[in-house]
């Protein structure tokens, strides 16, 4: 197949996240698997207009906003002096990139979370209010009888309540990288990780509250914040206010190794987030043994997270703290929900979402009806 995939923003952009790696881990699996893959994303200082990586091509064309229409006229030149794609895989982070006004070739609709909660926080009230018309209204008449891809049961609801069809709509899992075994001992102190974009509606600045609480429950606890973002200079500011310069680190945009090696000397993980579509950081975090804390009503954490067993979910701040203050000093408690987060995690590899993905689009192409549940679709491809 050839395969088109629109998405707002590459790895290698400064505010690149979970949704880019998940993008990218699917461009470069397909690619693996024989198919011509291109990704189209917007263009930033210090990157290439065009690249080859990992057997796909990735093109960036416009900025944070005009990144829309360039992408489309992109989008045509290519199909006019390369021939059609098969399929588009168009990405709404918010609004879409509207690809069915500008293409007759069967379109995919990505949606990793609804944005109802993000709006308001990121914009101004009228810019808020225009962006969820967008969203909740507009969009689902220009993609109807589209093919939708969502990451849980929960966004697949919020779908639903938007008006898309539950037959349109199949979910497929972030999947997780193996753990790099690096030989990292937990870490001799009480240490909390945060990992993920420094952005408003990730509410880091929630966790420097719950260690603000936690000080005096559990001697000597940290706080480590793997990940930058436009809104660091507030957190930072905001760990300053709380009087935590010294117990709060930032470490910043850190490579993969760095990553892991944070994540294997960490106890606990805290999420949070006002809203996920899953919850890749944590996975990552389960593939250590590290149980995560994160709040109720926050989209697909209560699907990356099995309260109880893998990690838990609250309700505020004080919630976070006395769970996280729990399993900070019950070392037994913290290391059975280690483990079964591990397990959990185990279950959900990219492996098995690159053939998902693939068995889906393949449909789409031929013009199948791959309608009903989608998890079984997910366990038949990663036994594949």
């Amino acid at each position: 197949m050839r395969i088109a995939l629109l998405n707002w923003r590459d790895l290698t952009h400064p505010e690149g996240g979970g949704a880019e790696r998940y993008a990218q881990t699917v461009c470069a699996g397909l690619a693996r698997r024989g198919h011509d893959v291109t990704m189209f994303c917007a263009a930033h200082p210090g990157a290439a207009p065009v690249e080859e990586i990992d057997g796909y091509s990735i093109v960036r064309r416009g900025g944070r906003s005009t990144v829309y229409p360039a992408t489309l006229r992109a989008l045509v030149r290519s199909g006019r002096a390369h021939g059609d794609y098969d399929v588009v895989v168009d990405t709404q982070n918010g609004l879409p990139f509207w690809s069915p006004l500008v293409t007759k070739t069967p379109v995919v609709s990505l949606v990793h979370h609804v944005h109802r909660e993000q709006w308001p926080v990121v914009f101004g009230r009228v810019m808020a209010r225009v962006g969820w018309t967008l969203e909740s209204r507009v969009s689902p008449r220009v993609y109807r009888g589209s093919t939708y891809v969502t990451v849980s049961g929960r966004s697949r609801d919020e779908l639903v309540g938007l008006g898309v069809r539950a037959e349109d709509i199949h979910v497929i899992h972030n999947g997780t990288d193996r753990p790099m075994a690096l030989g990292v001992p937990r870490a001799a102190t009480p240490t909390v990780v945060v990992l993920g974009r420094l952005v408003p509606h990730k509410r880091v600045e929630l966790a420097i509250d719950t260690l603000r609480l936690l000080r005096d429950r559990v001697p000597g606890v940290q706080l480590r914040i793997v990940g930058d973002g436009w809104w660091r200079h507030r957190v930072e500011e905001h760990a300053q206010a709380a009087g935590l310069t010294d117990a709060v680190h930032f470490l910043g945009y850190v490579d993969e190794v760095t990553k892991h090696r944070e994540l294997s000397r960490a106890w606990v993980a805290l999420a949070p987030s006002a809203k996920e579509g899953w919850g890749l950081g944590v996975v990552e975090a389960g593939a250590h043994g590290v149980p995560t804390v994160a709040h109720h009503g926050a989209g697909g954490l209560a699907e990356s997270i099995v309260d109880g067993r893998t990690g838990v979910l609250v309700d505020d701040v004080e919630g976070m703290a006395r769970a996280t203050a729990h399993l900070l000093r019950d070392e037994s408690a913290r290391t059975a929900m280690g483990e079964r987060a591990r397990e959990h995690a185990a279950l959900h590899s990219w492996e098995g979402a690159v053939a998902s993905w693939e068995a889906l689009l393949a449909a789409v192409v031929a013009g199948g009806l791959l309608q009903g549940a989608p998890e079984p679709l997910q366990r038949e491809a990663a036994s594949a």
